[in-house]
């Protein structure tokens, strides 16, 4: 019986401000992440999971995570197996801790960093990468791993089971598409904020040749500017590629009505994060004032509770979810549910160090099990950080392939750790 001894916490940072790499209309920051390595009584069995933050505040994340930590180690894998919501309450209804919550900002995001490493230790456990463990999940399993707490009347546990039951059908064939074709997705890696035009336009020309067929460019700085980035990609891809934006909640509502219908003559597919991420009711009249533009978000929502108010106020056409804002996997089972129920399709949100890493499993389970449908479904790529993980994401002719080694594809190489670690590694010295 595998149980867990130790858990050890690294404060891990990039330095990607410098070149502008993740700058977007708010943020321009360090990619970092708070990375768990859960020991066993196995030495040859590890667990990683992580949470992605911006750099300065790392230290407070790694903090939050240390004091969840008595929850996760002394268990056995098959103790959180068997009440896995259990486990998963004793972490987001820590009756001191949750008052610095409940269920959102740093306590959540630390929660998830220890939720995503134990079910990266349950996938290696099992031999398995971990879309296919949980592709491959009896109904009755996977409804037990979700916490329905505030959510039943939007979804409960015989709609989740109906879904799940529904996705076993043609799950045969469905694995064969994405086994020979892989995953849709798009990249941002051509237009962030800080990059000049001539960077953009050589970006945006390269990534196309390469496959990309979706991009996304930041935008909500001066407007002018976003109009003119947006003609230069535009031009680039030509008028049947799909153009993304992302606003990363710069503007009030009235300003994205009014940006929207100025880089409305570029034609694009969504506006993400057009406003202030907990602010349902605007992004609903965005939507409404906007369309045929879809909105999109989710990256930085805080829990299954924001999208079940965002998708019963149909206020987006497009549901993000993050591998790492919310409480781990166990959270983003309701929130793929949620979409499901509703028939809004998820579009991950990646935009960060090993986001592409986590949310690939969760697409592909998306797409096995849940949705069972490609139609207008795309996982973000970024091409930074790869390297710095043992079984980094692969890509082909802009779609992700499928995963292979068991696990959650989360384990940092030990030199990459060693490296970027802040105070003290080489990088920072």
């Amino acid at each position: 019986m595998t149980t867990i001894v130790a858990a050890d916490v690294h404060d891990v940072r990039f330095p990607t401000a410098a070149a502008g790499d993740g700058s977007d209309a708010i943020n321009r920051g360090d990619y970092s992440a708070t990375y768990v390595e859960l020991r066993t009584d196995d030495a040859a069995l590890a667990g990683a999971g992580f949470t992605f933050t911006n750099g300065r505040g790392n230290e407070i994340t790694c903090a939050a995570v240390r004091a969840l930590a008595h929850h996760v180690v002394g268990r056995s894998l098959a103790e959180i197996a068997a009440e896995p919501v259990a486990f998963w309450r004793s972490l987001t209804a820590d009756p001191q801790l949750r008052w610095l919550g409940p269920e959102k900002g740093v306590i959540h995001m630390a929660t998830g960093a220890l939720v995503n490493a134990v079910w990266d230790l349950r996938a290696k456990a099992a031999g398995q990468p971990l879309w296919r463990l949980l592709a491959e999940m009896p109904t009755e399993e996977l409804v037990a791993n979700v916490d329905f707490h505030h959510i039943t009347d939007a979804l409960t546990p015989g709609d989740a089971a109906a879904i799940l039951d529904k996705g076993r059908q043609g799950y045969a064939q469905r694995l064969a598409v994405v086994e020979r074709d892989g995953f849709p997705s798009y990249t941002t890696s051509v237009g962030w904020l800080g990059y000049p035009d001539e960077k953009v336009r050589a970006l945006t020309r390269a990534a196309y040749a390469q496959g990309w067929r979706a991009m996304k460019m930041k935008v909500g700085g001066d407007l002018d500017d976003d109009v003119r980035r947006a003609r230069i990609i535009r031009a680039e891809i030509g008028p049947d590629a799909l153009l993304m934006m992302d606003a990363n909640q710069v503007w009030d509502v009235d300003q994205a009505i009014a940006a929207m219908a100025r880089l409305a003559e570029v034609d694009p597919y969504w506006i993400e994060e057009p406003t202030h991420a907990d602010d349902v009711l605007g992004h609903a009249r965005i939507q409404r004032e906007v369309a045929p533009v879809r909105v999109a978000t989710g990256e930085v929502a805080a829990n299954r509770v924001i999208f079940k108010q965002l998708l019963q106020a149909e206020a987006i056409g497009v549901m993000q979810i993050d591998a790492c804002r919310v409480g781990g996997v166990n959270e983003v089972l309701a929130e793929l549910l949620l979409a499901a129920k509703f028939g809004v399709p998820v579009c991950p949100h990646a935009g960060g160090v090993g986001l592409c890493e986590l949310v690939q499993h969760l697409a592909f389970f998306d797409y096995l099990r849940v949705g069972t449908s490609l139609d207008g479904r795309m996982v973000e790529y970024v091409d930074h950080l790869h390297e710095h993980f043992v079984d980094p994401v692969r890509t082909r002719e802009g779609r992700y392939l499928l995963p292979t080694a068991p696990g959650y594809s989360a384990s940092m190489k030990p030199g990459s750790v060693a490296e970027f670690s802040f105070p003290d590694g080489p990088v920072w010295r």
